[in-house]
C-alpha cells in the first residue's frame, strides 16, 4: 500500500490540478473528497493537470463518511496536515501506508475530522506567516514521507 494523498472538498481546480500532476508524477494516488467548491470535470483540471489526469490513479468518494469508512478498513493511517497542529511534518514517522490530507484552501476540515485524524501535522514556518498553498504543503510533506518510506527508490 504506497503512500496516498487526499484532498477534502477542495476549493481550487487549479490546485487540484496541480496536485493530480504530482501523483501522476511521483506514483501517488490521489483521493478526491466530495463536495469540490467547483464544477468538477476534466475540464476544470486541465489547465493545470495538463496531460498527466490520464496517468493519475484519482479515487473519489461521495463524502468525507465514505473515504473515512474505506480507509479505515484497508488500514491506512490518516495525517492531516494543518496550521492548527504542534506537531512539525519533520517529526514524524512514515509508514508506506500513509494517507496525507490536506483541508479546503478557504477553510480546512471541520474539527470532527481533525479529531478522526490519526496524527496533525504543520510545517514550520516564520513568525507571522499564516499558511502556504496546499499544493506547496502537500509537496513538501509528501516529499518528507516519500524520502522516510524509500518511495523515490522506485522512480526514476
Amino acid at each position: 500500500m504506497p503512500l496516498a494523498l487526499a484532498l477534502y472538498q477542495p476549493d481550487i481546480a487549479q490546485n487540484t490540478g496541480t496536485l493530480l500532476r504530482l501523483g501522476a508524477c511521483l506514483g501517488i494516488a490521489i483521493h478526491i473528497i466530495h463536495p469540490t467548491g467547483f464544477p468538477f470535470s476534466r475540464a476544470t483540471l486541465k489547465r493545470s493537470g495538463m496531460d498527466y489526469l490520464d496517468q493519475v490513479e484519482m479515487v473519489e468518494h461521495d463524502s468525507y463518511q465514505a473515504f473515512d469508512g474505506w480507509r479505515r478498513e484497508a488500514g491506512h493511517r490518516l495525517m492531516l496536515l494543518t496550521t492548527k497542529a504542534s506537531t512539525p511534518h519533520t517529526s514524524a514517522h512514515y509508514a508506506p501506508s500513509d494517507i496525507l490530507m490536506v483541508g479546503r484552501e478557504s477553510a480546512g476540515v471541520p474539527e470532527d475530522v481533525a479529531e478522526n485524524a490519526d496524527l496533525r501535522l504543520r510545517i514550520p514556518m516564520r513568525t507571522g506567516a499564516r499558511s502556504l498553498n496546499v499544493a506547496i504543503s502537500a509537496s513538501i510533506v509528501l516529499g518528507e514521507a516519500l524520502r522516510q518510506t524509500g518511495g523515490f527508490d522506485s522512480l526514476s
